[in-house]
């Protein structure tokens, strides 16, 4: 899975967690970007210090044996960890799958944890050259907000794999699967127990942030065309 930063990708993660025959990862290159680019995130050693930093291991795991021998691996992955000579052969091993949400959404909430941000820090157009370069689904956070149910027996469907009605609640709580980072990223994810109610209409944004909007906005577009 796919997904730009504050996009409902924890709470996929979780609804997946959820079912028995999963097995759940979360953002496994995040050590290893932070490690090669020495960019300053929130917590940024204490990733490093707690996770495989080097992406060749990161990769190689991503196609290994499943943890706790399930049969299906669930990977929350982000497309601007995945910096120039990371190995990107692994994914050919993988249904891919694309999580959207609307910028203008997540330039709202991404600015509500850190106070600067830029166009690569939100992924748009990381996600669109890797979905030109790997393909696969998109799915839409709305559409899955707006009837969870019924746009997670589509992805089903479309991945052909059964839907299990554990996807829609799980415990409200931190999960041993967490990366580190949860205790900054995490807390309205962890006092839920499913997936958000819609969100209303599209929030302003500030003024400075406009022209990154403007810039988002046609990559969102491009995959928005291709949701299921």
């Amino acid at each position: 899975m796919w997904s730009g930063p504050r996009n409902l990708s924890t709470a996929m993660m979780y609804a997946f967690e959820n079912r028995a025959d999963f097995a759940v990862w979360d953002e496994p290159f995040y050590a290893p970007y932070l490690a090669a680019t020495g960019l300053d995130h929130p917590m940024g050693d204490q990733i490093i210090a707690a996770h495989e930093a080097n992406a060749q291991i990161v990769a190689q795991r991503c196609i290994d044996t499943i943890p706790a021998e399930k049969p299906h691996f669930y990977m929350k992955h982000m497309p601007h960890h995945m910096i120039d000579g990371f190995p990107l052969g692994w994914t050919k091993q993988c249904v891919n799958i694309h999580l959207i949400r609307h910028p203008a959404r997540v330039i709202a909430s991404y600015g509500a944890k850190r106070d600067r941000m830029t166009l690569e820090d939100i992924g748009y157009l990381q996600q669109a050259a890797l979905y030109d370069r790997i393909g696969g689904l998109v799915i839409d956070s709305a559409d899955i907000r707006q009837d969870p149910e019924n746009m997670l027996r589509k992805l089903c469907s479309a991945i052909d794999l059964p839907f299990d009605p554990a996807m829609l609640h799980w415990p409200a709580g931190a999960r041993k699967d967490d990366g580190i980072w949860a205790s900054h990223w995490y807390n309205a994810v962890h006092q839920s127990t499913g997936f958000a109610a819609a969100e209303g209409p599209l929030p302003q944004v500030e003024a400075a942030q406009q022209p990154m909007l403007d810039q988002a906005l046609p990559l969102y577009e491009k995959l928005y065309i291709q949701k299921i």
